[in-house]
């Protein structure tokens, strides 16, 4: 074969595989590839989502109902039964010594939670294991004497409308921490819609930051 013709038929070749190059792919394979991970994704992340909190968290019910209405609408105030002592210290839930200067182990009402509270608790002279929805963690100091006394706040803005309930809701427990869920918020996403709906680091910065200019120090809390 001369050396011409070896020339044509090596391009005749060349041609045929750019013919062939250039014909158009099968993009179903990565179509399907790529809708099938946005859909896995999707599931994966919905089900996170929605599983993670009830995972992460543990529901206990208080010994009994409380209804916080009704104390206010007799007794006036929250002052009335979580009080600041003379030495700057915080009462917190009330004792049952406290409870007892108006409750006797006569259920005083027709309610299964008074009956509950006088005869498990008053009878017995027993303290009620109240589950507390706002116990910081034990490396946190707070001082409600600061708070309310020289800054002026009300209890509703790190407790909600709490003194309006007539039921005790839930208490939400951290498997892994301990603490309760209101510390960290019921929002996954970290929204707040109020002051009360969560009690984390950052919020209490933020909020000094707003009303002094500074966000304080990390000694004033933690000691």
């Amino acid at each position: 074969m001369s050396e011409i013709e070896d020339k044509a038929e090596s391009g005749s070749m060349d041609g045929a595989g750019d013919c062939t190059a250039n014909e158009p792919k099968d993009d179903k394979g990565l179509g399907l590839g790529v809708i099938f991970f946005m859909g896995a994704f999707l599931v994966c992340f919905l089900s996170g989502w929605l599983l993670f909190p009830k995972l992460l968290y543990s529901k206990k019910e208080q010994p009994f109902n409380f209804n916080h209405a009704l104390h206010v609408s007799e007794l006036g105030d929250c002052e009335s039964c979580h009080f600041i002592r003379e030495d700057g210290t915080f009462s917190g839930i009330p004792n049952l010594a406290s409870c007892m200067e108006c409750h006797t182990d006569e259920a005083m009402g027709e309610t299964e939670d008074e009956a509950i509270f006088a005869e498990k608790y008053v009878a017995k002279g027993k303290e009620v294991p109240w589950l507390v929805y706002a116990r910081q963690p034990d490396c946190v100091f707070f001082s409600h004497a600061a708070h309310i006394n020289g800054a002026g706040m009300d209890c509703k803005t790190c407790h909600g409308p709490i003194g309006e309930s007539t039921a005790s809701r839930p208490y939400e427990e951290n498997r892994i921490t301990g603490y309760s869920r209101d510390i960290w918020g019921k929002n996954i996403w970290g929204i707040k819609k109020h002051s009360w709906d969560r009690m984390k680091m950052d919020d209490c910065a933020a909020c000094h930051k707003e009303e002094t200019g500074h966000q304080g120090y990390c000694f004033q809390c933690h000691k």
